[in-house]
């Protein structure tokens, strides 16, 4: 399939611009630690900013897809803590601070975020400075107190009651999981100066129907193909997706977000045909 082709290029793409931005680090272990976090992965955000903007001809935008897969290593690093969800296997290895340490953990992580910051902001992601500008407030917006951040925080409410009806939720993962995904989807026409607002429908529908699919591999999957724990939200009694709408209802409206999606690409035609297969692949995916 044309999308699984796609998927895979970006993903080479990606793993070469890390292994190079690495190549010139003193290899001490804190860089260690941090391309340890990089490993593996789907790199569906980095996909959504290479594929995004070739729709909209940009110019390369590998440093933003670089960015917003650096960003999102972080926040599992970051949510696998102790003081957050405890995780001990991440990709199906050791998380970060099993293979190392909290300290180590905590660092790598707070430098994978800033790396993000660096790489929007350095002159070979765009030769207009206001674009890279416009690309780094963007992605502070998708990552802080206003995105990421706080879904992060209302889901540490939400283990203790604090989510427990359907509009809670859909707040609580449109920035923990939706966030960083609408920014990737934008990234591609925020760098060909072209109108984000068809690309951030496509998003905030594809957002949602992510999470539902995790909340349904929870419930579903299996621990060894995912190389993570399942059934946490479950014994932790957190509202999800799935506890709301059950399972059947879950993935029903998870199918109804993907035709969402999907509509809000019409515009682009053929064009937009990886990107339409990314939507169905996120509902269909067992990993």
């Amino acid at each position: 399939m044309p999308f699984e082709e796609d998927l895979a290029a970006a993903q080479a793409r990606i793993e070469a611009g890390f292994d190079d931005l690495f190549a010139h680090t003193p290899g001490l272990p804190l860089h260690d630690a941090m391309r340890y976090a990089l490993r593996g992965g789907k790199r569906l955000r980095g996909f959504l900013v290479l594929e995004g903007a070739r729709l909209h001809g940009a110019p390369d935008a590998l440093n933003a897809a670089l960015a917003i897969e650096a960003v999102h290593a972080y926040s599992l690093v970051h949510d696998d803590l102790p003081a957050m969800d405890d995780d001990d296997t991440r990709r199906g290895q050791p998380t970060l601070h099993r293979k190392w340490d909290e300290a180590t953990a905590i660092l790598a992580g707070d430098a994978l975020q800033t790396m993000g910051f660096e790489l929007c902001l350095a002159p070979g992601c765009h030769p207009d400075p206001a674009v890279r500008a416009d690309l780094a407030f963007a992605l502070a917006k998708a990552a802080g107190a206003e995105g990421m951040v706080l879904g992060q925080a209302l889901d540490i409410e939400a283990e203790a009651g604090g989510a427990t009806d359907l509009e809670a939720i859909t707040r609580l993962q449109a920035g923990k999981t939706g966030a960083l995904i609408s920014w990737a989807a934008e990234a591609g026409p925020r760098l060909a100066g072209a109108d984000p607002a068809p690309m951030r429908g496509y998003a905030a529908a594809l957002g949602l129907a992510f999470q539902i699919a995790d909340d349904l591999l929870d419930v579903e999957g299996d621990a060894d193909a995912l190389g993570k724990a399942v059934g946490k939200d479950a014994a932790a009694g957190k509202a999800t997706f799935v506890s709301l709408l059950g399972v059947d209802g879950a993935r029903a409206r998870a199918s109804e977000l993907i035709d969402t999606a999907c509509d809000a690409l019409s515009a682009y035609g053929k064009g937009a045909a990886s990107l339409i297969d990314a939507a169905r692949f996120v509902i269909s995916r067992q990993t």
